[in-house]
C-alpha cells in the first residue's frame, strides 16, 4: 500500500457520519494539519471523521529538482504556465480512489474535500470532477489548476456543492489575485463558491479557523 492510500486517520469520539479527507500542501505531509482538528470544535454529535493523506514524493522543478512530497510538480513561479497535467491527473485518480472508499462507508453527501495551497488545487480539481455528490470542497490559499479544463467538469455531480474558498491578501506564494481569479472562473460558470480573505500570508490564521469550523458544521448539518 502506498503512503497517499495509507493516510493519518483521526477517528471521532461518536459513531462516525461524517468525513472530512484534508490535502496537504507542497514539501508538507499529512500530519501538518492534524492538530488543528481540536481548534475546529466540531460538535461531537457530527461523528466526524478527518483524513490526512500523504502525496507521492517527486522532483519538484522549480525547487532544483528536489524530491519531496507533492502532488504535482511546479515548473514556473506563474502558477498557471506550464501546468503538470499528467502529475495533477495522476494525484486525483489517487484522490478519487480514496473517496470512493469512503463512500463505501456512508452518503458522499457526508464527505468535505478540503486542502491547503497544492492540496486545496487538488481538492478544487477532484471534487469538481467526482461523480457522487459530495457535502463540500474547501480551498485555502489555493487556486484551480488546469482552469482551461474547467469544461470537463461543468454538468456534473458537484455544480451545486458548497465551495469554500479562503485567501491571504499578502500571499507570496499564491497570490491573492490568482486566487481571485480562481474564484470569478468557478462562479462565472454557476459554482457556489463563498469567499473569504484574511490579513495574512501564506497561512492559517485564528479567526479563519473559527469560520472553517462554522462552515464544516453549516454543511454537514444540511
Amino acid at each position: 500500500m502506498s503512503e497517499a492510500e495509507n493516510p493519518l486517520i483521526i477517528q471521532p469520539t461518536a459513531g462516525h457520519t461524517a468525513t472530512v479527507i484534508w490535502l496537504h500542501g507542497l514539501g508538507a505531509d499529512g500530519s501538518d494539519f492534524a492538530p488543528i482538528v481540536p481548534e475546529l470544535k466540531l460538535p461531537v454529535k457530527n461523528g466526524t471523521r478527518f483524513i490526512f493523506p500523504h502525496a507521492p514524493r517527486r522532483s519538484i522543478t522549480i525547487n532544483g529538482g528536489m524530491v519531496m512530497r507533492g502532488w504535482y510538480d511546479v515548473r514556473a513561479m506563474d502558477l498557471t504556465v506550464n501546468e503538470d497535467a499528467a502529475g495533477i491527473e495522476s494525484s486525483a485518480a489517487l484522490l478519487t480512489e480514496l473517496l470512493d472508499r469512503e463512500t463505501r462507508q456512508l452518503d458522499s453527501d457526508r464527505v468535505i474535500l478540503a486542502g491547503f495551497s497544492q492540496g486545496g488545487a487538488m481538492a478544487l480539481h477532484t471534487g469538481l470532477r467526482y461523480r457522487q455528490r459530495l457535502a463540500g470542497m474547501m480551498a485555502l490559499s489555493a487556486y484551480l489548476p488546469l482552469s482551461d479544463r474547467l469544461a470537463e467538469a461543468d454538468g456534473g455531480s458537484n455544480r451545486a456543492t458548497p465551495i469554500l474558498m479562503m485567501h491571504g491578501v499578502y500571499d507570496p506564494v499564491i497570490p491573492l489575485r490568482t486566487a481571485e481569479q480562481s474564484c470569478a472562473l468557478l462562479r462565472a460558470r454557476e459554482y457556489q463558491v463563498e469567499w473569504s480573505q484574511y490579513a495574512m500570508q501564506h497561512a492559517v490564521c485564528p479567526q479563519q479557523i473559527d469560520d472553517i469550523s462554522q462552515w464544516m458544521s453549516r454543511v454537514l448539518s444540511a
